[in-house]
C-alpha cells in the first residue's frame, strides 16, 4: 500500500515503450555480469517494500545482488508482464493477485516453483497451484476519515449504498480497475454484492456513484495521498485496505491514542486480495529467481510484511503487530464478498469494459448490460 523506500537498488518503471524495459534489463545483467555478484531482478508494484536490512541478509547468504524493478500499480505492472512474455525484463515478479491472474494469458507467465515454506501457507490461499506463490493477503474495502467526514458535517458511512446519497455527493475516490488492483478488487466486491441482474444491479450502482461526484484516479497512491482529505485532497472516503487505519496509527508523527480514519465494515464491503510472487518464464535464470521466491515467503520477511506493507503475511505461524487487532482488524464472514474464480476468468474483460463505458464514457446501463 505505501510507497517503497527508493535507493540504488530500485529502478523506476517509465512509460517509454517495451524496448526502453527491454534495453534496461540487458543493462543490469551486464553490469551484475562485471561485478562480484551475480544480479537477480524483481519487478514489483510501486506499493511494496521491505526492510534494507533483510535484503542485505539475502545479498550476504546467497552472494547474490537483488535488483528491483518498479512497475507501477499492480494492474499496469502484470499488463507490462503480458507485453514482454517470454522475454521478460526481470527474473521474478511479485503483485499479481487472485484476480489480476484471470487476465488472457496471466498464467503463462510463470514458470512452476515450489518455493520453501510453503507448508505454512493456507491451502485456500493457493490460488494458482504451482505457478504463483502467496506472499501476502489484504483485504481491499473503504475507508473514511473522521475529521475529513465531520468539517462536511457528515455521518460515518455504514452501507456501501450510502455513497450514493446526495448527501455524500464529491466525497469519494475509488481506482480504475483496469489499471489498478484494488479498483479491480472494488469492482468485483460490487459485482459480488448487487449483482448482474435487474435494474438495481451493479452496474446500476456504478452509475449512481458516477452520478453522485465519483472521483476515479490511476492508483492507489495518487487516491490516497493526493484525494484523501486526511493528506489534503478533498475527498473523506477512499478506496483502500481494513488496514490502513492501523498504518495511520503505527507511523504517525506524534503519537496517537486512537485511528483518525476508519474502515467500512459491512455486508459484502470488503475483498479478500491474495498477492503472489513467481519465476518468469523465459528468465533464464530460474535457479535464482526461486531463491527471491523463498527469501520473500522466508518467516523474517513475512514477519515484516505487516508494518512494510499494512496487509496480512500468507504464511500463518508469524506474529502481527497489537495495532493490527487493534485498528485493523480482518473482515470476516459475510463482510467479505466473493466470486467463483472461473466466473471471474470468463467474465473479467466483459465487466472491464462495462464498467469503462458506464463510468468514464458516461453511457446509461441499459445501453452496455
Amino acid at each position: 500500500m505505501n510507497h517503497p523506500t527508493h535507493s540504488t537498488r530500485w529502478l523506476p518503471a517509465r512509460p517509454l515503450g517495451v524496448w526502453w524495459l527491454k534495453a534496461l534489463s540487458l543493462a543490469l545483467i551486464l553490469c551484475g555480469s562485471f561485478g562480484q555478484a551475480q544480479t537477480v531482478t524483481l519487478v514489483t508494484h510501486d506499493s511494496f517494500t521491505i526492510p534494507e536490512s533483510l535484503v542485505t541478509g539475502f545479498e550476504q547468504r546467497t552472494g547474490l545482488e537483488l535488483r528491483f524493478l518498479s512497475g507501477g500499480d499492480a494492474g499496469e505492472l502484470v499488463n507490462r508482464a503480458l507485453l514482454t512474455a517470454r522475454d521478460p525484463i526481470a527474473d521474478a515478479l511479485f503483485g499479481i493477485d487472485d484476480a489480476l491472474i484471470a487476465r488472457e494469458g496471466a498464467r503463462d507467465l510463470f514458470m512452476s516453483y515450489e518455493a520453501e515454506g510453503l507448508s505454512a501457507v493456507p491451502t485456500e490461499l493457493r490460488f494458482a497451484g504451482a505457478s504463483l506463490t502467496p506472499i501476502t493477503v489484504g483485504f481491499v474495502t473503504l475507508n473514511y476519515d473522521l475529521e475529513g467526514l465531520a468539517l462536511r458535517g457528515l455521518a460515518a458511512p455504514s452501507d456501501l449504498v450510502d455513497l450514493t446519497d446526495p448527501a455524500y455527493r464529491d466525497a469519494t475516490v475509488v481506482t480504475d480497475p483496469a489499471t489498478s488492483s484494488p479498483g479491480l478488487a472494488f469492482m468485483l466486491t460490487t459485482i459480488a454484492r448487487f449483482g448482474e441482474q435487474g435494474e438495481d444491479d451493479w452496474l446500476a450502482y456504478w452509475a449512481a456513484l458516477r452520478d453522485n461526484g465519483l472521483r476515479v484516479t490511476s492508483g492507489w497512491s495518487d487516491a490516497y495521498y493526493t484525494a484523501f482529505s486526511r493528506y489534503g485532497g478533498d475527498r473523506p472516503i477512499v478506496l483502500s485496505y481494513a488496514t490502513s487505519p492501523a498504518a495511520e496509527v503505527m507511523f504517525a508523527e506524534e503519537a496517537l491514542d486512537d485511528a483518525p480514519t476508519r474502515s467500512l465494515h459491512c455486508r459484502a464491503c470488503a475483498w479478500r486480495q491474495i498477492e503472489a510472487a513467481g519465476v518468469l518464464a523465459g528468465t533464464g535464470n530460474e535457479e535464482l529467481a526461486g531463491q527471491v521466491i523463498d527469501f520473500l515467503l522466508s518467516p523474517e520477511t513475512q514477519a515484516a510484511v505487516p508494518e512494510a506493507m499494512f496487509v496480512y503475511p500468507a504464511r500463518s505461524d508469524v506474529p502481527l503487530p497489537e495495532a493490527f487487532s487493534l485498528y485493523g482488524p480482518a473482515p470476516e464472514g459475510e463482510a467479505v464478498a466473493t466470486l467463483d474464480a472461473e466466473r471471474i476468468e470468463a467474465s473479467q474483460a466483459r465487466w472491464l469494459e462495462q464498467w469503462t463505458q458506464v463510468v468514464r464514457q458516461g453511457r446509461d446501463p441499459d445501453e452496455v448490460r
